[in-house]
């Protein structure tokens, strides 16, 4: 909370919007200069131009990778392409956490892609949790749009914590925006975070409970990702400061809005897309979670629930344990 206080400070030197600045043309950052392996050994491939970076999963093991920085606000993005076919039980994480710092109350933004059986799409689950609040999942799930599998599209991130907001943008479009409320107390992140990227064999959970697991007849599982984006208040490990370069304070002053068309493009996927959301979990939450704004129809569209598809990820993937095997790899809208 210190360090969120005296960037408070920091930021209201700062006060007013700049028009015009928008989710595309920020800086595109180098493997070799802002990310480091996290575990897969030769299952993670860095191509050539050092902007391009493949994950494979196996039977051997799954691949990841995690930012060289912690990061307090900011926006971070990739571009991903999900394995196509029979995909059951792989699961591909874009997440922030700070899990190697704060084992035991750590925080979590998660974008996490679950695969699914031939012939039925993949499905993306949100979730956001503070000081290792795990039991209390808010979850949301949705459906695409468009084929995952046969192109790139871009998914991001923007943290916002002296605001106490976060946003989930799919291809520019924001699909889940999160304002902490005084009932939710530390339930909301509010620490620095690394970025994390993993593929891993979630067949316990992420189809269907369980019903469906990795097939590794179908493997390699392969997910690429490029035009990454790590363009945030990086956090001095000494000082425990957040530092911000001007290209940062410009795009966290212009992005704490979102227009009346975004707003209703928002609006637009939610009502179409969105599967599943914990508002209205009858089975876990007998009364919403009290930030939760209920709507009747809403209620009544998701109605239906299945409580044991839900997981998350794994201790494993996003705890102090990992610290020790890091390495570099030498591998060279209309809705």
């Amino acid at each position: 909370m210190e360090t969120l206080s005296r960037f408070l400070v920091f930021m209201s030197l700062f006060s007013g919007l700049v028009s015009g600045f928008t989710l595309q043309n920020l800086p595109i950052t180098s493997f070799e200069e802002s990310y480091m392996q996290l575990f897969g050994d030769k299952n993670l491939f860095v191509h050539k131009d050092g902007k391009s970076v493949r994950l494979t999963l196996d039977e051997r093991t799954g691949s990841g990778f995690v930012s060289n920085d912690l990061y307090l606000h900011g926006f971070f993005s990739a571009s991903i392409k999900l394995p196509s076919d029979y995909s059951a039980g792989v699961v591909v994480a874009f997440y922030m956490s700070n899990g190697d710092t704060y084992e035991k109350n750590h925080d979590e933004i998660d974008f996490e892609f679950l695969g699914n059986i031939r012939g039925r799409e993949w499905r993306i689950q949100t979730n956001i949790y503070g000081n290792g609040s795990t039991h209390l999942g808010r979850e949301e799930r949705c459906n695409l749009w468009f084929d995952p599998t046969e192109d790139y599209h871009q998914y991001s991130i923007l943290c916002l914590f002296y605001l106490w907001l976060c946003r989930f943008y799919v291809d520019n479009v924001p699909i889940r925006e999160v304002k902490r409320t005084s009932t939710m107390g530390g339930d909301f992140p509010s620490k620095p975070m690394s970025l994390y990227t993993t593929i891993w064999d979630g067949s316990k959970w992420a189809t269907n409970g369980g019903k469906y697991g990795v097939n590794y007849k179908y493997a390699p599982y392969i997910a690429r990702f490029s035009d990454l984006v790590l363009h945030g208040c990086a956090v001095d490990p000494i000082e425990q400061f957040p530092k911000c370069d001007e290209g940062a304070i410009e795009y966290i002053r212009a992005a704490q809005e979102i227009s009346l068309s975004e707003r209703a493009k928002m609006e637009v996927f939610r009502r179409k897309h969105m599967t599943y959301s914990y508002c209205y979990d009858r089975t876990r939450y007998k009364v919403s979670l009290p930030e939760c704004v209920v709507n009747p129809a809403e209620a009544q569209r998701l109605r239906v629930y299945d409580p044991v598809t839900f997981g998350g990820i794994p201790r494993r993937h996003r705890s102090g344990k990992h610290r020790s095997k890091r390495s570099r790899t030498d591998g060279t809208v209309s809705i």
